[in-house]
């Protein structure tokens, strides 16, 4: 198998998977591999926070001719994964192969699915299956120095798709993103959480829902519920682990502040759908009355400020970073403070020597988490 991550979360989802017990495999750009069984596929999709989709390797062999693609190709197991009669959605890429021709090594993969399946399925082209809701089967191919690698979605949806986020304010962190950023910052769920830029609310909701323990595909569907080999009972038995274990309260005070009226009604929704409204204070206040709470241990401000390339303008934004930074070293002596931030010119503002934990992309935009002891 292969969890799939955004290229710069490798890190952060290996350490997740390892905390999992998961038999770690070789590590990729965009991702890890890991072996194991039915309990290991269901588990990797109910608990990761950082990965994109889990996919099952189902063929994998060498193929310079068309007739060695067909060949191989038959021989696996369809059946396995894919109903006769269903909708199957079929994507190829190739590189640095003699088959170079994707929609020739489609059409010969497509044949072969036909004759075990009795369905000829849609071909894809690479990467817009973004909007797509999952429930048709995804079947990956890919073709890299003449081995060719055969696998099945086992995700459907994109993880990230937790199910909660419905309301959003202006360019929303994706929720694989914030939970990445939360696991990197270094902070401790038994420590207070304050985002004094929450947005729609992905930081302090990602922030309840680990501090509770609760896996973030609690209450979504999979693609591999729909597979002929679905095991139920195997099902069953994790999801009710995972209940086992969850807490019925985060341990210490969640914070989410904003200045924009829309966004806080925005995360209370989403909180709601979470299941964590009642772990979260949201409150509508600019950034200068942000405090750490009263009588606790020190905690984490881990925030993701405006960029200013989708919203407002850069210049504009350079007293909020300073801001930020002053109050921080002002109010939270002994906390952590860790930022997203897309432009050196605005993150410099803040002050301090800050440490980079992760470099990825957010919407497209090149981002750095920075990290600081305050």
């Amino acid at each position: 198998m292969f969890a799939i991550c955004a290229p710069g979360l490798e890190d952060v989802l290996e350490a997740e998977m390892r905390s999992l017990g998961l038999e770690i495999g070789k590590r990729d750009i965009g991702g890890v591999a890991f072996s194991g069984g039915s309990s290991a596929l269901f588990r990797s999709n109910l608990w990761l926070r950082t990965a994109t989709r889990v996919i099952a390797r189902v063929g994998d062999f060498h193929a310079r001719l068309f007739d060695e693609l067909e060949r191989h190709s038959r021989k696996l197991g369809w059946s396995r994964f894919i109903d006769g009669g269903q909708p199957v959605r079929l994507r190829v890429s190739t590189s640095k192969s003699r088959l170079y021709h994707t929609g020739a090594v489609a059409q010969r993969i497509a044949e072969a699915m036909e004759k075990s399946t009795g369905v000829a399925p849609t071909v894809t082209s690479s990467g817009d299956d973004d909007d797509e809701s999952g429930e048709t089967p995804l079947v990956i191919v890919r073709l890299f120095r003449d081995q060719c690698t055969v696998s099945i979605d086992s995700s459907g949806a994109l993880l990230h798709r937790r199910g909660y986020r419905l309301a959003t304010a202006k360019a929303p962190l994706r929720e694989t993103l914030g939970a990445a950023l939360l696991l990197a910052s270094g902070w401790d769920p038994n420590t207070p959480l304050v985002d004094p830029l929450c947005g729609a609310g992905t930081i302090p909701i990602e922030a309840a829902l680990i501090a509770r323990r609760m896996p973030p595909g609690l209450t979504r569907k999979f693609a591999f519920m729909q597979w002929p080999g679905f095991h139920e009972a195997t099902w069953k038995k994790v999801l009710d682990e995972a209940r086992a274990q969850m807490l019925p309260a985060a341990p210490a005070p969640i914070f989410g502040s904003d200045r924009d009226a829309g966004a806080i009604t925005a995360s209370r929704a989403n909180a709601e759908r979470a299941g964590v409204a009642a772990d979260i204070e949201l409150e509508e206040k600019v950034i200068s009355r942000i405090a750490p709470p009263a009588h606790s241990a020190p905690g984490a401000i881990v925030t993701n400020p405006p960029y200013g390339v989708r919203v407002g303008d850069r210049d504009a934004l350079r007293n909020l970073y300073a801001q930020l930074g002053t109050i921080a070293r002002e109010r939270f002596k002994g906390w952590r403070l860790t930022v997203l931030s897309a432009d050196p010119r605005l993150d410099s503002q803040i002050g301090g020597t800050m440490e980079k934990v992760l470099a990825t992309k957010n919407g497209g935009i090149a981002v750095r988490a920075l990290r600081s002891a305050i």
